[in-house]
């Protein structure tokens, strides 16, 4: 699990306060239903009635939700990825739409279109699937580069343009992807403007032995996810977004970030470095890891847990390193290996 419980935290944090000067949790804003960690932890075993054995990924998409950003999980097929979106969507009483990507798929069944009424004798605007609390892009390589760009505006901005005129999203607003790997057949690489639009990106993996007996007994799941319940709404969602927001990150930590960044764009197996998107991205992330903590401040653990799902899809290895088999998981490691974590905690 990358999170523990806010009362063992809670335990450790103010036994060695004394010590590194970090203060003790205080309570963070509450949400609709409950406090942060209590609505955080009901999302979170609503998921996994439907999806067994995966507590890790299901955490790193809610932290994705609740930081305001978007989720590309890749793993092969039949592991659950597309499970993990529909559970998501089912456990929040909020609008969602699904966009099944094909090659023949075209940029207006994504953003919407204009179509000409007869009756009023003007252009009538359609909306797509876009618009949405929740989008799930099912298989998103799997559409042409031109219709997998129809995204990049509302992933960025919050917003879509047709026709010169300009339709925001509502809040809270998150796009699932998922895809399989580039090298099974019919699928196209996402461009690297796309991926570093992707605050994070999730591996499903395999199940281990007992989990794989339960989806076992259960059939798969598809009776649990039947018999879900909506346990938030999307002003919870807005609530803890905007809660983990106010978490607050020391000076410090945010010249880790940057010593972080500076390192990976001077590394000599990268052709391309961190951008400040990602940056922002790291920062954000790890505030909402903060308040799902139950802590109103950030510390250096929960940046260093969170780096390899929020970087390692937006570096991009030179040609010699990608001949030796490097990894962009191990640049990860040896970065922060080398970069300084600041010393003492939340200096304010």
């Amino acid at each position: 699990m990358l999170l523990r419980s806010a009362e063992t935290e809670a335990d450790v944090l103010g036994a060695c306060a004394a010590e590194q000067e970090i203060p003790v949790p205080r309570r963070l804003a509450p949400a609709t239903h409950g406090s942060f960690v209590e609505v955080f932890g009901a999302i979170a075993g609503s998921i996994e009635r439907v999806v067994r054995g995966k507590p890790e990924a299901i955490e790193l998409v809610l932290l994705c939700l609740v930081a305001e950003g978007h989720v590309l999980i890749e793993d092969v097929p039949g592991v659950g990825k597309t499970s993990l979106a529909k559970a998501l969507a089912t456990s929040l009483d909020c609008r969602w739409g699904r966009i099944q990507f094909t090659p023949d798929l075209l940029p207006t069944d994504v953003v919407g279109g204009t179509v000409w009424n007869r009756a009023t004798g003007e252009f009538d605007f359609r909306p797509g699937a876009i618009f949405a609390n929740l989008v799930l892009g099912d298989e998103i390589n799997r559409a042409s580069p031109k219709t997998q760009s129809a995204l990049l505006e509302a992933m960025e901005e919050r917003q879509v343009t047709v026709d010169a005129t300009t339709y925001p999203l509502d809040a809270p607003f998150m796009v699932l992807a998922t895809q399989n790997p580039a090298e099974h057949d019919g699928t196209y690489p996402l461009p690297q403007s796309q991926l570093d639009r992707f605050l994070m990106r999730v591996t499903m993996g395999y199940p281990r032995r007992e989990s794989e007996l339960r989806i076992l007994e259960t059939s798969g799941g598809a009776e649990a996810l039947d018999a879900l319940e909506p346990v938030a709404t999307a002003k919870d969602v807005v609530e803890m977004a905007a809660a983990a927001r106010a978490v607050h990150v020391a000076p410090s930590l945010r010249g880790y970030l940057v010593d972080l960044a500076e390192t990976t764009r001077r590394h000599h197996a990268l052709a391309l470095g961190m951008s400040p998107r990602a940056t922002l991205a790291l920062q954000r992330v790890a505030q909402a890891r903060a308040a799902a903590s139950g802590r109103s401040y950030v510390v250096p653990d929960d940046v260093k847990a969170l780096a390899p799902s929020v970087l390692c899809h937006r570096l991009e290895l030179t040609p010699e390193a990608e001949m030796q088999g490097v990894a962009t998981t191990d640049i990860v490691d040896d970065v922060l290996r080398h970069v300084a974590v600041p010393a003492g905690g939340s200096d304010r």
